[in-house]
């Protein structure tokens, strides 16, 4: 008896994904991909922890488990992969899976610096691949509405804006030792460094002042460990926005996202689960969440619907879906966003204003067109402040 040949959305076959890195995020990223992701097969994990790859692999239904991420590049049965393995990996698994022909989404940061992500994204650009990061408030409901009234013109010219991520805590952070360096702008501020740019799109970042501290773990401060930060970031267009993170919210997860214009102003997000509230006679109350997998459980799905949906248009030729504003996250907001973190990190450091470096970026990051206009604006916001 011959196979039977599994087809979905009306014919097309399925995008098989490799993941590669099956920590938390990776776990939960492959669920994703196997159970609520349609027209996407879920066809092997790569970790070096091969006990935790199997398990994951048994509880999906995942037959090829590997330690070795060049097991899922050379596999010809693999469309594309998802990498969630630990930052430092990154742009070396983008340049290597762009080289095998592999459509790539990437966690954030996809690079460490800008010379190793200019170099992955090269090879992107070189191998006609699909690259996508990991930047899931745009899949949020409220973001993208906010998002499309901002493409409409709702809010008139941005001038002042805001983003915010408050990470639940109970006063205490557990691991906060073992912290890399610098992850409240890498890791944590990132996200909100690509809303803000999102929001402005069409302005460059071009300057930062970033102060930073540990107020939840003073004791760490001395090693280096930050659990709270607030940057300004001053935009070609001249807008100025504000983008603050701790890590210690005792009420809960809190993400929001704020446009104030020429016109008007746009908000996104919500301290709150949901709308309800209770009045009762200790006052009103309301739930919050605890986890960005239940804030964000829907944005993350719809991410890597979107990353396969790409990726099946372009292996089989045919149209993606449109939207009235932009929408993946690419190659360009990977690079920008990481370009911020890092002018943060050195004015921490200084404790002064810094450039945002890299405007001129390379071909990979953006279209000549873009880039010309990147490089033109910022020249008019040097002009003007000198």
């Amino acid at each position: 008896m011959a196979y039977i040949t599994q087809t979905f959305d009306g014919g097309a076959a399925p995008v098989r994904i490799g993941l590669i890195g099956s920590g938390w995020m990776g776990a939960f990223h492959a669920e994703s991909i196997a159970r609520r992701v349609p027209g996407a097969v879920l066809t092997a994990i790569a970790d070096p922890n091969v006990e935790s790859a199997e398990a994951l692999a048994r509880t999906l239904g995942t037959a090829k488990v590997t330690a070795n991420a060049e097991d899922i590049l050379a596999d010809p049965e693999i469309d594309a992969v998802v990498i969630a393995s630990p930052v430092r990996f990154h742009s070396s698994l983008i340049a290597q899976a762009a080289a095998a022909g592999k459509h790539v989404f990437c966690e954030k940061p996809a690079g460490q610096g800008l010379d190793e992500l200019d170099a992955a994204l090269a090879a992107v650009e070189a191998a006609g691949v699909h690259f996508q990061i990991g930047f899931n408030r745009r899949y949020a409901d409220d973001f993208q509405a906010a998002k499309k009234d901002l493409a409409a013109g709702v809010a008139g010219t941005p001038q002042l804006l805001r983003s915010l991520t408050r990470d639940p805590g109970n006063g205490s952070i557990p691991h906060a030792a073992r912290v890399p360096a610098w992850t409240i702008f890498l890791e944590t501020l990132i996200h909100d460094f690509d809303t803000l740019n999102w929001f402005n799109e069409g302005a460059e970042p071009v300057e930062v002042y970033a102060v930073a501290d540990a107020l939840v773990e003073p004791a760490l401060r001395d090693q280096g460990f930050l659990d709270t930060a607030v940057v300004t970031i001053r935009y070609s267009n001249r807008a100025v926005a504000v983008a603050e993170a701790s890590f210690s919210a005792l009420y809960g997860y809190d993400i929001r996202g704020e446009v104030f214009g020429s016109k008007g102003m746009v908000q996104a997000g919500r301290a709150t689960e949901t709308a309800a509230r209770r009045y009762t006679a200790e006052g009103m109350s309301a739930d919050t969440p605890r986890l960005n997998l239940e804030l964000f459980r829907q944005a993350y799905t719809d991410e890597l619907a979107d990353f396969a949906e790409a990726v099946r248009a372009q292996r089989d030729g045919v149209p993606s879906s449109s939207s009235a504003f932009t929408l993946t996250p690419g190659a360009a907001d990977a690079r920008r966003a990481l370009a911020v973190a890092l002018a943060c990190i050195e004015s921490v450091k200084h404790n002064a204003p810094v450039a945002v470096p890299g405007l001129a970026a390379s071909a990979a990051s953006g279209s000549e067109a873009a880039l010309d206009a990147s490089r033109a604006a910022s020249t008019v916001y040097a002009e003007e402040k000198s």
